[in-house]
């Protein structure tokens, strides 16, 4: 640990167990391990014992350098676009305890249960110039215990387990971002796609919370699911959107997909339309009639950093209990590749959730 002065608990372990990512390639690339060093804190940060830790399509892009635009260069495949530090232990979804703080942190913080803002905008007690991202540019949540500076870990006071709770912070946080830089309104008719996946989902919530009408996109096999959780109605990946939806006849699209139908997503938004992305699971390069933006007015908003009162304000919904926790499986983080194996196949609706500490319990 650090020599910097810090309260601390009597006992703390000077080894921890955790998922080192040792650089970029397959499921091979990772690797538990039993004996690595707990992290150190400066004077502005708190240690904080993690439950929980979800895992996210940001995991996998970084393992497989997917960020990268050079052909199998790995210099910009990170969320920053800089070069990653080898090893990296990742996981932006993270619900823990605070188990000790630096010096310049308040001592009644201790034993707070918070989860952590996955987007970094201070770190070694020095405001950056371009956030990172937990568990990218710094080390994250696949151990047993994570550091973060003190202004990112958010009390949350739930009565959810704690493999719910860290559903939400990278998810509901990133549908949120979408959500208020596209502005949306009561009574927007609202689009989304990827609407099975993490953010999909908390985005359909969150967007009913707002008082809009939803339209899902999802394989039919999901529908019946999609509509339980608040959908208002359910389209098929392969449907036409004009023809079902009509032309002109969207407010805000919530787009997680992009890939070949995006053209299509433009014919539905109407004059003045909102069109905010934040992933690109069916690729990223698309097709972009430059007319249809400006002939129709189109406003178009890339999400990645966050908004300063999105993070604040998702965990007021957590706790006003206007959101739900969507957990499709959960495993153990030794079994962190089984996992990841699960997820890109797809077939969920929400989250899968690695559990990390047994000890995890229920906030009062």
């Amino acid at each position: 640990m650090t020599s910097l002065p810090q309260k601390m608990p009597d006992k703390m372990p000077e080894r921890m167990s955790g998922v080192i990512l040792k650089g970029h390639g397959d499921l091979d690339q990772l690797e538990y391990r039993n004996d690595l060093a707990l992290p150190d804190m400066g004077h502005h940060d708190v240690l904080i014992k993690v439950e929980a830790a979800g895992v996210n399509n940001t995991d996998i892009n970084t393992r497989t350098a997917w960020y990268s635009k050079g052909d199998g260069d790995s210099d910009d495949a990170s969320w920053s676009g800089q070069a990653l530090q080898f090893p990296r232990i990742q996981g932006a979804d993270v619900c823990g305890t605070i188990v000790a703080v630096g010096d310049s942190v308040e001592k009644d913080r201790i034993g707070q249960r918070v989860l952590i803002e996955p987007c970094i905008r201070e770190a070694q007690g020095k405001t950056l110039e371009t956030p990172w991202y937990f568990g990218s540019e710094c080390n994250g949540g696949f151990a047993e215990y994570a550091v973060v500076s003190n202004r990112h870990a958010y009390k949350v006071t739930s009565t959810l387990k704690s493999h719910e709770l860290a559903s939400f912070p990278c998810s509901y946080s990133t549908a949120e971002n979408m959500l208020t830089r596209a502005r949306v309104q009561p009574y927007d008719r609202v689009l989304i796609t990827g609407a099975s996946g993490g953010v999909g989902s908390a985005a359909i919530q969150l967007a009913k919370a707002r008082g809009a009408s939803v339209i899902a996109i999802t394989s039919p096999s999901k529908a019946d699911e999609i509509l339980e959780i608040g959908a208002d109605q359910v389209l098929g990946r392969n449907v036409n959107y004009a023809d079902a939806l009509g032309a002109n006849s969207v407010d805000v699209v919530i787009d997680l997909v992009a890939g070949d139908a995006f053209p299509s997503l433009l014919d539905v938004m109407k004059s003045g339309g909102r069109y905010a992305v934040a992933g690109a699971i069916g690729g990223p390069l698309v097709e972009l009639d430059v007319r249809t933006l400006y002939l129709k007015d189109l406003s178009f908003f890339g999400c990645t950093v966050l908004e300063p009162k999105v993070f604040g304000n998702l965990v007021k919904l957590i706790e006003e209990n206007k959101i739900k926790p969507l957990v499709a499986e959960t495993y153990p983080l030794s079994e962190i590749a089984t996992a990841q194996t699960s997820f890109e196949q797809k077939k969920h609706i929400g989250k899968i959730v690695l559990t990390v500490n047994a000890d995890a319990k229920i906030a009062q």
